[in-house]
């Protein structure tokens, strides 16, 4: 009978305080990231763990390594811990559309986040406006190669990303391509936005074309980096112009250093922070604040790139405390 007492307080004491699962009465809200191979997505992710600290949500955040059945896997298992929205960077847009349903089922709102999810069954999708990304891609290319061969390389072909990003670029460079001033020699993919993919494709197009290459749309920064490494070997760098994307600590210096010609910044803090706003206001069914809709049905929420040159990486970047200079030694 002493026993059962001492049990039954137990309990009773359990329920004065929210330790004894571990846990706490704050919201859970789960975030899918693809990868934390590039230096924005660790950027992401601590974004989503300072502003989870500071609008008071738990978070669990989970890495799918450029895994579609990982990340469908970890997606259930948020799920069963009892997520009340789900923040999904997929890795593929497609088969994320899976994702989406498996959460519905479970009434819980999904916000895709800087890759969208194919179909318009998400509830939100919070993004950098990719098209205005490519055209300032292939603005760089128009003002600085007057003409000849042109290498267009676009990221993994399942990351849905990509296809506004290479009709932003083609808007400036089409002109160009029709009248002869450029000839794109290489249209690729690079494969879960590899390095080493981006460098093996440079190297065959520079073999290809007798090393006579005029410009490259790179996708990323790190697309960029295998590029300029190739472009190195051949003694070319600094002489080709080469886009990226990411604003990484690396890309800055590469700019600084004359191989590198731009990248684009967007705000990652600030667009995990209003990814959590609005998951928050979802669950609360209230409206989450879209500024938009896409094509085929989704609330969007979108914020403008930044363009960083060698002109503009003072200001963007370090007057604006985003990158600490002494990182650029």
């Amino acid at each position: 009978m002493k026993k059962i007492i001492i049990i039954s307080l137990a309990i009773m004491v359990c329920g004065l305080f929210t330790g004894c699962k571990g846990g706490s009465d704050k919201i859970l809200i789960g975030v899918s990231l693809p990868t934390l191979r590039e230096e924005r997505w660790n950027v992401d992710k601590r974004g989503f763990e300072e502003a989870a600290a500071k609008l008071g949500v738990e978070v669990s955040i989970q890495i799918a390594d450029n895994d579609g059945a990982k990340q469908l896997n970890q997606i259930e298992t948020m799920i069963t811990q009892g997520v009340k929205a789900l923040i999904i960077a997929p890795h593929d847009a497609t088969a994320a559309r899976r994702l989406v349903e498996i959460a519905h089922e479970d009434n819980i709102p999904v916000i895709a986040y800087d890759r969208p999810i194919s179909g318009g069954n998400a509830d939100l999708f919070i993004c950098v406006d990719q098209f205005e990304i490519g055209r300032a891609m292939g603005q760089h290319i128009l003002d600085n190669a007057p003409g000849g061969n042109i290498v267009f390389l676009m990221g993994d072909a399942a990351d849905y990303t990509v296809y506004p990003m290479r009709d932003g670029s083609r808007s400036v460079l089409q002109p160009k391509v029709d009248d002869g001033t450029y000839t794109i020699v290489m249209e690729q993919h690079v494969i879960q936005w590899s390095q080493a993919n981006a460098m093996r494709l440079m190297e065959q197009a520079l073999t290809a074309n007798n090393n006579q290459i005029h410009g490259v749309i790179a996708p990323n920064d790190g697309t960029a980096a295998g590029v300029i490494q190739a472009l190195e070997a051949q003694g070319l760098a600094g002489q080709v112009p080469v886009t990226g994307q990411d604003a990484e600590v690396n890309a800055i210096r590469r700019i600084i250093a004359g191989t590198q010609g731009m990248t684009i910044l967007y705000d990652n803090l600030k667009m995990s922070e209003a990814a959590l706003l609005a998951a928050i206001r979802l669950i609360n069914g209230e409206d989450p604040g879209a500024t938009g809709v896409l094509e085929d049905g989704t609330p969007v929420i979108d914020f403008p790139p930044g363009v960083v040159t060698i002109d503009t990486y003072r200001e963007l970047l370090i007057d604006s405390g985003l990158i600490d200079e002494q990182a650029l030694q």
